[in-house]
């Protein structure tokens, strides 16, 4: 069995498939089996190796046809007339909910609304009035603010696009652990991003990081200089260096070769 990875929208999650025995390329858009449905896909990746052996994989139906590609328009047109008509019944229903996106499964069983709200919202007679109108299974799914940030966009600290909404097709969990690692100040202002939570970055060097602290001291241990005995004040992980506050000497800058981290 060929296992690929696909997302069913730019940027979205990766999701693997068997292959089908179908000769595929990255970028090739194909026709997926899902949960009592078909998608609209593009594969991103080939013969993946590294995953779970125990999973009970769905099968690429086929690649899309011209027909496909026409029908997948058209349900991506539709879907934004469903968002418009959405809109309002939240207005309607006087509902504490930020919409976010629709979009139609491929065979149009299914008609999805992902919002946002800081409480739980009982959606009951909007979803109702909604399946009157498209004759379809409605789902109203409440996301976090992580997904809001992938699915609207902007610009980060860095001043370049969003890496959720440029690259990331799988939304990793990022720990404040990964800023404590690389000597970051814990200022919510300098390491959290659009969306309000740590920065995905964090995680791009934290083993790298990891790796580099090997050896290092940290701050507060008391080491040995040519000066003396003393305290460490601050620790350059990528220099290999660190200040030491010597008594009755005062502040000490220290290399810390590699051998010495393998003793």
């Amino acid at each position: 069995m060929h296992v690929i990875g696909v997302i069913l929208k730019p940027n979205g999650k990766t999701y693997l498939y068997d292959s089908n025995n179908l000769k595929l390329k990255l970028d090739d858009e194909v026709i997926v089996e899902s949960e009592k449905s078909s998608q609209f896909a593009t594969v991103t990746k080939l013969d993946v190796k590294d995953y779970d052996k125990t999973l009970v994989l769905k099968k690429v139906i086929r690649i899309a046809t011209k027909k496909d590609k026409e029908i997948n328009s058209k349900n991506k047109k539709d879907s934004k007339e469903a968002l418009k008509t959405c809109l309002k019944l939240i207005q309607k229903y006087n509902l504490d909910m930020n919409l976010l996106d629709a979009d139609y499964t491929f065979d149009r069983k299914q008609l999805m609304f992902q919002f946002t709200s800081d409480n739980r919202v009982d959606f009951r007679d909007l979803a109702k009035e909604l399946a009157s109108i498209y004759k379809t299974r409605i789902e109203l799914r409440q996301i976090g603010v992580r997904d809001k940030a992938k699915c609207v966009g902007g610009i980060g600290v860095c001043g370049r696009e969003l890496c959720c909404k440029k690259f990331l097709h799988d939304m990793d969990s990022v720990s404040i652990n990964m800023a404590k690692n690389q000597n970051l100040a814990l200022n919510p202002n300098k390491i959290n991003g659009s969306c309000g939570r740590l920065l995905c970055c964090l995680k791009y060097e934290d083993k790298d990081y990891s790796k580099a602290k090997k050896g290092l001291p940290k701050i507060g241990d008391s080491i040995q200089t040519e000066k003396g005995e003393g305290k460490v004040i601050s620790v350059m992980i990528c220099e290999r260096k660190c200040m030491v506050d010597v008594p009755e000497h005062g502040i000490v800058e220290v290399v810390i070769e590699e051998n010495e981290s393998k003793k």
